[in-house]
């Protein structure tokens, strides 16, 4: 979208602001402007803050010299590819220095945006000269710091020409009304500052510091925190920290930001700036031996200034964020070749002025030891992105471009916004804000032998979803320095909140009282201290050896019931319940009972993992047995023409059961890896409750649910069963059961929440023994009965005369001979007569359970 900005009176403005810079400016190079450029039919643009500081005397950013530098030698790379990629055309660059300020990266993006006229922008008409002329220049990469992206790509969307940032994150830029050809290889803030978040959180870091500079980066950013973390509720801010332009400048400032951080009680402290604020931070963090743990953003997380400082292990552990690692194909090799030979103006002036490596011997392996593998790559992707943009807008193949070369950069940033491609092991295309598809890797500085990045930076996990894993929590445990909220005060002591403001402090207690321990509580009478006991479910209690008994019992009757299904396994009663379904129900109520036994004693971390997700599983086995049979019993009896075959297609018990069971199978298991149900203690007034927490309450309540679902659908099978020739009553049983199943755990459920203390776990185990007898009584007892007592109905021939009946005083045909009457009489074409005479003798089959 286009905002339509009347040209004479945009470019009068513009050509002002450029006399003041020209007339103020210190730089040298042609107007003012170090940079590079080489000829070519379609020029790419580049803004890159090679230097610091306005005056180039100071502040060199070798790694943004790199940046131009993989620039050209992609664009080199793909002019000399063969097959050339872009056949008949050769690409061109431009690249400007902009010193990483917002006054010259305008002039540079003016010098860039020259050239021929477009007589439609705006919808001018043709006859008007438009003062805003269709530039030579169709794209442009940069710039890198968000505040300066933020102000070109205000000038470079009136001429429609896009714009690819290789590291401004800034959320702002995702706002197309206001930036419509801004695009970017690297993920915005929105990501990045809920994945610190994310990391803060899991990591069960109570307090915070937030330090952010005075731009757009850093102020988004920090914005952006405070509101995550106000929606987490969990974690307290203890302050906020928003630095001054010239804050690296004022040693005051950065003395009494480090004073503020050690006095502070905030277990991680997050610095969302550039790594010029950082040093100078860091610098005082290490002389004053803070030992405190630093979160990065992606603006210093892999800086060699900061992270070659001496002695950096005393200001704590660093934890950061970076764009996906990649590493340039062949770039280390053309770099160690002191850049093969080539020559542009950056890379002259940079020999010339700032011989960085000149202590060095190896001169080309001290430059190839400063490149990084983040922003170096996003460089790369981004011409990838305008090449294969271009190579869509001019339809070429390997051997000729059927376009013929003339078109305009509105043209062009439409193609590369619809690019969907894979660059090496990259995918990556935009979205409709124009962020990429990609992510952000953890690093930790391991800060205890080299100093080379690749050695200096440990990758932990590749996404930030992961971060929960076991390894990297031992990890944060056993190494980050903590300033735990929850004290432990001494005797005599009391926790209240001071002048903290976000944790209690330890002060004396007030004249006439003392202090009791953690496991100490007060008498009735206020004059002694006792100690608290703990509580959990003894095998001794009354409660429990009921329970226990009831579960004996159960693994009994099951035993019982296994016998006695082995023994008329061939008998119709046994076919009747489901065949060999009848035995998985077994053994999954087997598993019910045996699992009671597992709320009983101190809670362990196997205790814990084994009781309810067990449970879950079994019981869902057992309802995947249920409603299989009875989906079995209703396509039997089914004789709908139009229905019954695909009814018939699914009628397979087995599957069924597989695909019932499996998703289940997938809950339980994702909630054991991920969050697992682990020992835990709750403290009351007089007594310590040991006992097990679930881990992921979202993970129990839809195993919880999903069985629910399971009893309910079992519930609607069975009482549309219940209309059928049922001689052992089997859906009315189901019906019974399943009804019972669910009044149990609808009264169960407020009964446990409301509940405190050490039996919340034994109505847990009742729940279970309740279920499972309902199921083992209503449903199997009754088939038990009729094998030993019933005999006589236990027979095809009962069965067959039942079901005559049945259908008899339901007006129903059931002989062949009534039924050709029927269909005669009916008139049904000689197809339907057969598929119905077939449908027939099938369900006949089924109805003898044959």
């Amino acid at each position: 979208m286009h905002t339509c900005v009347h040209p004479r009176v945009s470019t009068m403005l513009l050509l002002l602001f450029v006399s003041i810079l020209k007339a103020f400016c210190p730089c040298s190079g042609e107007n003012g402007l170090l940079h590079a450029y080489s000829p070519g039919d379609i020029i790419i643009g580049g803004l890159f803050p090679v230097h610091r500081e306005t005056n180039r005397s100071t502040m060199y950013d070798f790694k943004s010299f790199l940046r131009t530098q993989v620039m050209i030698y992609t664009i080199r790379e793909i002019n000399q590819r063969t097959p050339r990629v872009l056949p008949d055309f050769t690409l061109g660059y431009d690249i400007y220095d902009t010193c990483g300020d917002v006054n010259f990266a305008i002039r540079a993006t003016l010098q860039l945006l020259k050239n021929q006229s477009d007589p439609e922008r705006c919808l001018v008409p043709a006859s008007f000269q438009s003062a805003l002329p269709e530039p030579q220049t169709k794209a442009v990469i940069g710039e890198g710091y968000s505040e300066v992206s933020i102000a070109i790509a205000r000038v470079i969307a009136l001429s429609s020409v896009t714009q690819i940032s290789y590291a401004s994150t800034s959320e702002h830029l995702s706002r197309k009304r206001k930036f419509p050809t801004f695009l970017r290889t690297i993920s915005s803030d929105e990501h990045q500052t809920r994945a610190i978040a994310k990391l803060v959180y899991k990591f069960n870091w109570k307090s915070v510091a937030i330090v952010g500079s005075d731009d757009e980066y850093g102020k988004y950013g920090s914005d952006n925190l405070v509101y995550i973390f106000r929606e987490i509720k969990k974690i307290c801010i203890e302050f906020i920290d928003i630095l001054p332009g010239d804050f690296y400048e004022d040693l005051t400032k950065v003395n009494a930001l480090v004073s503020k951080i050690n006095k502070s009680s905030a277990e991680a402290i997050i610095m969302f700036t550039k790594d010029t604020n950082v040093g100078p931070i860091m610098r005082e963090a290490i002389n004053q031996k803070l030992n405190r743990t630093w979160i990065a953003s992606d603006s210093w997380s892999t800086s060699s200034k900061v992270y070659q400082l001496k002695g950096i292990e005393k200001a704590g552990e660093v934890f950061g964020f970076i764009s996906k690692m990649n590493e340039v194909p062949s770039f280390k090799d053309y770099v160690m070749s002191m850049f093969n030979g080539t020559t542009n103006a950056i890379l002259e002036h940079y020999l010339t002025h700032y011989p960085l490596c000149s202590y060095r011997t190896d001169d080309n392996r001290c430059v190839a030891d400063n490149i990084d593998m983040d922003k170096l790559y996003n460089v790369y992707l981004a011409v990838q992105v305008i090449v294969e943009g271009l190579r869509h807008l001019l339809k070429c193949d390997n051997q000729q471009c059927k376009h013929s070369g003339k078109f305009t950069a509105l043209e062009l940033f439409k193609e590369i916004k619809k690019v969907n491609f894979t660059v090496n092991t990259t995918h990556i295309f935009f979205n409709d804000n124009g962020d990429p598809s990609l992510g952000y890797d953890i690093v930790y500085w391991n800060t205890t032998n080299s100093t080379r990045i690749e050695n200096f930076i440990t990758y932990l996990f590749p996404k930030i979803i992961h971060v929960y894993h076991v390894a990297l929590i031992l990890f944060c445990l056993s190494q980050v320095t903590a300033y735990n909220c929850s004290k432990t005060c001494a005797p005599g002591q009391e926790l209240k909140m001071q002048s903290k403001e976000c944790c209690k402090d330890c002060v004396p207690c007030a004249d006439g009282e003392f202090s009791a321990g953690n496991d100490e509580f007060s008498s009735p009478q206020r004059d002694k201290c006792l100690n608290k006991t703990v509580e959990f479910l003894h095998w001794e209690d009354p409660f429990v050896i009921i329970l226990s008994c009831l579960g004996v019992f159960g693994i009994f009757v099951i035993f019982v019931f296994a016998m006695l299904f082995t023994m008329y396994h061939s008998t119709p009663i046994v076919k009747a319940v489901g065949g060999y379904l009848c035995f998985l129900e077994l053994f999954s109520l087997l598993a019910c009972f045996c699992v009671m036994f597992t709320f009983t004693g101190e809670p362990t971390r196997v205790s814990c993992m084994v009781g309810l997700p067990v449970f879950g599983l079994a019981l869902s086995l057992c309802m995947a047995c249920i409603l299989a049979n009875l989906f079995q019993i209703l396509v039997g009896f089914n004789f709908d023409l139009k229905i019954g075959s695909w009814k018939k297609k699914l009628n397979r018990p087995l599957a069924v059961v597989t695909i019932v069971f499996g998703v289940q199978l997938a809950v339980c298991v994702s909630w054991l890896y991920f969050n697992p149900p682990f020992p835990d203690k709750e403290t009351l007034n007089n007594a310590i409750v040991l006992k097990c927490d679930k881990g992921s309450d979202k993970f129990f309540i839809a195993m919880l649910g999903y069985n629910g679902f399971l009893a309910v659908s079992c519930l609607l099978f069975a009482f549309k069963g219940k209309q059928l020739p049922d001689l052992y009553k089997n859906a009315r049983l189901i019906t019974t059961s399943m009804m019972l199943f669910l009044i149990i755990w609808i009264l169960l459920i407020p009964i446990y929440i409301s509940l405190i203390g050490k039996y919340k776990r034994a109505i847990e185990g009742a729940a279970i023994l309740i279920s499972s007898y309902s199921i083992l009584c209503c449903h199997l007892a009754p088939k038990c009965y009729i094998m030993v007592f019933r005999k006589e109905i236990n027979n095809q021939h009962a069965i067959t005369e039942y079901i005559r009946k049945h259908y008899e005083q339901n007006n129903m045909c059931l002989s062949v001979r009534g039924c050709l009457k029927d269909i005669f009489r009916n008139i049904i074409s000689k197809r339907d007569l057969f598929i119905l005479a077939h449908r027939f003798i099938a369900n006949i089959s089924v109805l003898l359970y044959c």
